[in-house]
């Protein structure tokens, strides 16, 4: 069986486009977007220039795919796994998350996760140990560490609308 072949062209103003004929002959192509977020088409069996169905992935659920198809893949979103059982993540505060505006401390992150907050990526700035007064906002990437729990919990806890 020969390795799949994956062709790639770039789409300027846009992104790259990534085609893949599978061995059963189906067409599958993939856009990746400039600011990250990633199309998925399938073409029709009958008409493999036909697109059957299309979906627009944000860059988190493009991550959870990629995740989900091969679970031993580094995930772009975890930094770091220690034999101590520590990960570090970025977790992204949503412009509609009710913390954009707030203070961090106001989230409780520490408390209730074990958590902690190290660093915060805004725009092309990052900002270091961020204190308790240090307001949130959306776009807002956060570097959090801990347990792989804890750093789901401050996941949930920053997803929260």
């Amino acid at each position: 069986m020969s390795a799949p072949r994956l062709r790639t062209t770039p789409l300027p103003g846009i992104g790259v486009q990534y085609d893949l004929v599978t061995r059963e002959q189906r067409h599958l192509s993939v856009v990746a977007h400039r600011d990250g977020a990633r199309t998925v088409s399938v073409y029709r069996a009958d008409d493999p220039d036909s697109c059957a169905q299309s979906l627009r992935l944000t860059v988190a659920e493009a991550g959870s795919l990629i995740d989900a198809l091969m679970p031993s893949h580094h995930s772009a979103n975890l930094l770091y796994t220690t034999d101590l059982g520590l990960v570090a993540e970025r977790v992204e505060v949503a412009a509609a998350s009710r913390w954009n505006g707030r203070l961090l401390g106001d989230t409780r992150m520490r408390t209730e996760t074990g958590a902690s907050i190290v660093a915060v990526l805004r725009r092309a700035e990052a900002i270091p140990s961020p204190a308790p007064d240090f307001r949130l906002s959306g776009g807002d990437t956060l570097i959090v560490i801990g347990t792989r729990e804890g750093v789901d919990a401050a996941a949930a806890i920053l997803g929260g609308e």
